[in-house]
């Protein structure tokens, strides 16, 4: 509380100080714009005045707890002067910030006014005082000095990107790990086998050699069969054919076949739009959509110790709905570095929203929402 009080009546030095410095570098830029440094001065005061917004940011994230986020860097898109000028005064948060600066000296007087009175004579009423003081100064501060939400989408955006950068490259570190260790090495066995067997065969001059090339022949062609298994394996990895020929109905009930829950699990597809036609999402999401339930379920074989699952999957208006339940031992849950962390990393990247709900003795619930895009006529 005291803490806090001391940030109100220091409202009115800052405030003082901003003020000045705002109304003095403004009048004068203003006053000058006529002239070659008018404009050059009136950008400097605006960029002090953007300084001083990020310093009242700081302090109020160390007061108030508040979440307000730093803003970009002004994007010069000239070098020079010119460009210095020109990104000042077409930045908005740079005028909000000397707008806040302007405000800030009035609602300093009244603040310091008010909690020095209540220290000295008024203690019954002064944390409510207090806080109804501090609310004033977040709401504020996060009205004039918040960044903008375009600025904030950038930032999502960024981020998104990077999930998704990171996500492509496991998945090629995956897949090349996969042909190197598994159908590689079988096909680099396979083809020394051949060599070996075609040898025998040519230096054949007994029964017994021939009984050998033909063991080596055997041996190569079960080692074929396993290669062709692994890159079945892989290719459906990395997108099934049954996805893209006959859609998330067909291809979860694959994945559901595969699972080895004792109970199995049931699947139900309804992808009607509002006028009755079937419709199928576009190949991005129907991909997401397919691997995050492919996933689950793994993790429902491997961890949950479930009975039966259940996978339920429908389109709400603009978004594909997809809900995995299961009725396994619960206290699942969505850590950073976890396999459901990632999960949710990827959902997020696409403006998607992932929630786990399992409590300890489950059951286990998961909800995902994905943006709705209707897959584009093709020839």
């Amino acid at each position: 509380m005291w803490r806090q009080a001391g940030q109100l009546m220091l409202n009115l030095p800052l405030g003082i100080a901003g003020f000045v410095f705002a109304i003095v570098m403004l009048s004068v830029g203003l006053a000058l714009a006529i002239t070659v440094i008018g404009l050059p001065l009136l950008a400097a005061g605006l960029s002090g005045c953007r300084g001083m917004g990020a310093f009242a940011r700081a302090r109020a994230r160390s007061v108030y707890g508040s979440e307000l986020h730093e803003p970009e860097p002004v994007h010069r898109t000239r070098p020079g002067i010119t460009g210095f000028t020109t990104a000042h005064l077409t930045d908005a948060l740079s005028w909000r910030s000397a707008l806040y600066n302007v405000l800030r000296l009035p609602w300093g007087i009244l603040s310091f006014s008010v909690t020095l009175i209540c220290v000295i004579v008024g203690w019954p009423v002064l944390p409510w005082v207090i806080r109804f003081g501090s609310a004033v100064d977040r709401m504020l501060l996060e009205a004039l000095l918040a960044p903008g939400a375009l600025s904030e989408r950038v930032r999502e955006l960024e981020d998104d990107r990077g999930t998704v950068v990171d996500t492509a490259a496991a998945d090629l570190r995956r897949i090349e790990r996969d042909l190197h260790d598994g159908a590689q090495a079988r096909l680099v066995a396979l083809a020394m086998d051949l060599g070996l067997a075609k040898e025998r065969l040519r230096e054949t001059e007994s029964a017994e050699d021939v009984r050998a090339a033909a063991r080596m022949v055997d041996n190569a062609h079960g080692e074929v069969k396993l290669a062709l298994q692994e890159l079945r394996d892989l290719a459906r990895g990395i997108h099934p054919a049954v996805l893209t020929d006959r859609g998330l109905d067909a291809a979860l009930s694959a994945v559901a076949a595969r699972c080895t829950v004792p109970g199995g699990v049931k699947v139900h597809v309804e992808l009607r739009a509002a006028d009755g036609t079937v419709e199928r999402p576009d190949s991005a999401v129907e991909g997401i959509a397919y691997f995050t339930v492919s996933e689950l379920l793994t993790n429902v074989s491997k961890h949950s110790g479930a009975r039966s699952a259940t996978v339920d999957v429908w389109r709400a208006g603009d978004q594909l709905m997809v809900l995995v339940q299961d009725d396994g031992k619960g206290g699942a849950a969505p850590y950073p570095g976890s396999g459901l962390g990632g999960l949710a990393e990827r959902i997020r990247a696409v403006d998607g929203v992932f929630l786990v709900e399992s409590p300890h003795g489950g059951p286990t619930t998961v909800t995902i929402e994905l943006p709705w895009r209707t897959r584009a006529a093709r020839r």
